[in-house]
């Protein structure tokens, strides 16, 4: 659902929990587009017209295609969220990711039942999906992530016959939402902050399903998901083998050092697996998979930057995730100058940039050889100095957040950079935009919010609808994450008309 027409909320309280009440989701009124003139006199922005349409697409991004059973995977880290000393390696597990392949099909199915854009009544004519489309850079998940995305058989469930997790009634620690009950005592999430009792909700969430798929062609990105062990460690060989393995780490190793526990995580995540464990089913498909199975399941040749060119618009891809291990991203030298090249190709077009992590979040420093890492301002130089580009799309923090980026030269001139939330974490929504031109050599973007059709009241969670709107519902009452967080942005980081000037 267009959210112009409607908006979703947190609503009535369903249940109490020691520390929180546990909240709906509830429908409100739509919410207008605003108008805003940053990059431009208010006169320009405010006498705009809906002219001719350059591009109208759909932007989805952080989708987090998640193998809950994987034994490479760290969630007992998640009782660490009082150490500020583990701050970037959180969250490591969420209490809906086991229904996130049925959140994402459910917006792949909104998006593609979309037949006109809100402002320009055009249709959609591309998807475009800016990184961590997976969580933990395992080739069961890649397939899953294509499956969706595409059209085809989903795949969620892995391992043996049974559910072997860390949400399983059995599962020896309750500090993880089990919709079954724990067999020991009330979990934390259902004790403090109200999450119900769901009786069979996570086999019927990795059951096998059928997705649609967009129906429309979509560019593929590369986020730090899609490099590292849950976005932060790097896939050592050890690692890779403890994937396809029958050992489940359930706790901290003896004599862990605190004070270095980021470094650690990123350089050997190996040593977070030689504390406690689990036995689980071992599963070849757990695999990681490498840059060059990513770019052939996006389906582009050799690099994972690329161009992808309309009739009216050049979009151009950029690779930021950083090989050398940790979250944020990095961009080299050789990068900046192919792109450099790219936009001068486009003299006369508007170029609208997709990465994986925001401007802000490029300052990864770990290396790992090759060229020599640029900086933001090196990047802007670059930017600015073509003159084309009006629109930077992109992830990562999973927040709507919308910034002017004006050219420092005070020629009025600048771009756009829109971030859009993620589809794992509260609010759960996509954007379309439409860039079209708007006279007197201005163009205007319009980015509206997405809703998925996951129902608002899921019940029992049963059909898929149902498991969707659960989904969204747990990302809404997750502690620091959800209603409250702040990640659904302010109205100016939603439904939005940015006008911006054309170049010459």
């Amino acid at each position: 659902m267009l959210s112009h027409q409607r908006r979703l909320v947190a609503g009535a309280v369903r249940r109490v929990g020691s520390r929180a009440p546990y909240r709906s989701v509830e429908a409100a009124e739509g919410e207008k587009h605003s108008v805003r003139h940053e990059l431009g006199s208010s006169e320009i922005a405010e006498r705009f017209r809906i002219g001719a349409t350059l591009a109208c697409f759909a932007h989805l991004t952080d989708l987090h295609v998640t193998d809950v059973q994987s034994p490479a995977r760290f969630e007992f880290i998640n009782r660490e969220y009082g150490d500020p000393r583990f701050r970037e390696l959180l969250p490591m597990h969420r209490p809906q990711e086991a229904l996130n392949e049925h959140a994402i099909a459910a917006m792949i199915r909104t998006l593609s039942a979309i037949d006109k854009a809100p402002l320009t009544g055009s249709r959609m004519e591309l998807a475009i999906m800016s990184g961590d489309a997976v969580d933990n850079a395992q080739s069961n998940e890649l397939a899953n992530a294509v499956a969706l995305l595409d059209g085809g058989r989903v795949q969620p469930d892995s391992g043996g016959e049974r559910y072997e997790g860390v949400q399983s009634s059995g599962w020896p620690d309750e500090m993880f939402w089990k919709p079954d009950g724990g067999s020991r005592r009330e979990d934390l999430m259902r004790a403090m902050y109200g999450f119900p009792h769901l009786l069979g909700l996570i086999e019927r969430s990795l059951s096998p399903f059928h997705s649609p798929g967009l129906g429309m062609p979509w560019l593929g990105c590369r986020g730090n998901h899609e490099e590292v062990s849950q976005g932060v460690g790097i896939v050592t060989p050890e690692l890779a083998a403890a994937m396809v393995g029958f050992h489940k780490p359930i706790g901290l190793p003896n004599g862990l050092d605190r004070d270095s526990v980021l470094e650690t995580f990123v350089r050997r995540p190996e040593a977070f697996m030689a504390g406690p464990d689990l036995p689980v089913t071992p599963d070849a498909g757990r695999r990681p998979f490498t840059r060059d199975e990513f770019t052939a399941a996006i389906r582009q040749e050799g690099n994972a930057h690329y161009v992808y060119d309309t009739a009216a618009v050049r979009f151009v891809v950029l690779d930021t995730a950083c090989t050398a291990g940790g979250a944020d991203g990095c961009i080299d030298e050789d990068q900046v100058r192919w792109l450099d090249r790219r936009l001068t190709e486009a003299r006369g077009r508007p170029v609208v940039i997709t990465s994986h992590h925001t401007l802000d979040t490029l300052g990864n420093k770990r290396r790992a050889g090759g060229p020599r890492y640029i900086d933001v301002d090196e990047l802007l130089e670059v930017v600015h100095g073509a003159g084309n580009v009006v629109l930077w799309l992109n992830g990562h923090i999973h927040a709507n957040v919308i910034r002017p980026r004006p050219d420092p030269r005070g020629n009025g001139g600048g771009f756009w950079e829109v971030t859009t939330s993620s589809l794992v974490d509260w609010p759960c929504q996509a954007r379309v935009v439409e860039l079209f031109e708007a006279g007197d050599g201005v163009l205007a973007i319009a980015c509206t919010m997405v809703d998925h059709d996951g129902s608002a009241a899921p019940a029992g969670a049963v059909e898929p609808a149902q498991m969707a709107g659960l989904h969204r519902e747990l990302a809404g009452n997750v502690p620091v994450a959800g209603f409250d967080s702040g990640r659904d942005g302010s109205s100016l980081d939603r439904n939005v008309i940015l006008p911006v000037r054309r170049s010459s």
